[in-house]
């Protein structure tokens, strides 16, 4: 037991292990992940891509967005009119020793809270300086962030993750501090299609990723993605025709509604960076279904200029339904595993390049266990010393 305890790193070694060799560690990870494609484990280009978020050190009473500061000032300034409302009460009934113990306790409670309000204007003028206007002070990357759990959410870090559909290794990780995935899906896809030294990539996602720059960047390097589109449309939750329901031809450049009527391409305009096609008739004020369709005096529908890779996105979903499934018992095994190992499932670093290290030695431990798993601890050693 004796002997244990001398050869065992403190707590202090495993510290400063981590923080002085990060760029090493990251490395040894990449390598780890070229170990397992040149033993043939990594033969499939098909990936899934997930993220998870991960708490950081940092209290959410220590992290400040602009709402939280409003509402944090907002509650002070209640907080000491209150205060002074009581205070001149206190001034108008007949002096005593009680009533003046509690005007001095007023007081200093009004002295504090005035304290508080200038600590919080410093640091709300250091907040609208940053470019999403946030700011945390005991790690000064991570970020609040929305969870589909209960509560409002985390500060920490979302970590995206590419994983081999067959053996379930993690081939590419990221740590982001970007709460939404949506601008993810081709920075992930083109790391994993570099570890795998594929010319083409299979890639599935939730319809947390879905973005049509995205899916397009995706096609130019080669990319295939399936992933479900987000059903946000306006006129199907009011019950009337999405625009699921116009059939597109695509030698006419027209739409075709449900009453059978042709909507012609009337112009292009630019919104957020993307070429939108607008699409109307002018008979709609006579359809018997209007009702259906739209309150307004037309029914437009809008077309994005590469609206058929969309199209095909969603085509290869609707012909292989099974690949969510699979998306599902492939990415969230290893953040489920990691975070177990954790124990608190938070980092315990601070900042992005050593939360980055932190990560990588989780993805390290995780790949090299499933490779145990799957060959044995022989024949990986004897690969790793050849």
């Amino acid at each position: 037991m004796w002997l244990t305890r001398r050869l065992s790193p403190d707590h202090k070694t495993i510290a400063d292990f981590r923080k002085n060799n990060g760029l090493a560690i990251r490395q040894v990870c990449t390598r780890f992940v070229a170990l397992c494609r040149t033993l043939g484990l990594l033969t499939q280009a098909s990936v899934a891509i997930d993220g998870s978020k991960f708490k950081a050190v940092n209290n959410r009473d220590k992290n400040f967005t602009r709402a939280k500061m409003e509402r944090r000032m907002a509650q002070i300034e209640e907080s000491v009119a209150r205060y002074l409302q009581q205070l001149d009460s206190a001034d108008r009934q007949e002096p005593s020793e009680a009533l003046k113990i509690k005007a001095g306790r007023l007081k200093e409670k009004i002295e504090k809270l005035k304290e508080e309000m200038q600590r919080l204007d410093t640091l709300n003028t250091q907040m609208l300086t940053t470019p999403d206007q946030q700011i945390s002070l005991r790690d000064p990357d991570a970020r609040s962030m929305a969870t589909s759990g209960r509560g409002s959410g985390v500060v920490g870090y979302n970590v995206q993750t590419a994983v081999d559909t067959t053996h379930h290794l993690i081939v590419a990780h990221e740590v982001t501090n970007f709460g939404s995935d949506r601008s993810q899906p081709a920075n992930m896809a083109k790391q994993a299609k570099a570890t795998l030294e594929t010319e083409s990539l299979d890639v599935v996602a939730d319809r947390g990723y879905f973005n049509s720059a995205e899916i397009l960047a995706c096609k130019q390097v080669g990319v295939t993605v399936t992933l479900p589109k987000p059903m946000t449309s306006g006129a199907k939750s009011e019950g009337r025709f999405g625009k699921q329901d116009f059939r597109y031809d695509t030698e006419q450049d027209v739409y075709v509604c449900p009453a059978g009527e042709r909507l012609k391409y009337r112009f292009t305009r630019e919104e957020n960076g993307l070429n939108l096609r607008r699409y109307w008739t002018n008979v709609c004020g006579a359809c018997t279904i209007k009702r259906r369709c739209t309150p307004s005096a037309q029914r437009r529908v809008t077309r994005w200029e590469h609206e058929h890779l969309v199209e095909d996105v969603q085509r290869r979903l609707d012909a292989d339904p099974g690949k969510m499934r699979v998306r599902g018992e492939t990415v969230e095994h290893p953040f489920g595993t990691i975070k177990a190992r954790m124990g608190a499932t938070h980092f315990l670093m601070k900042t992005m390049p050593c939360v980055a290290t932190e990560m990588a030695l989780h993805v390290l431990a995780y790949n090299l266990t499933r490779v145990l798993n799957i060959m044995g601890a022989r024949p990986l050693m004897a690969a790793m010393l050849g």
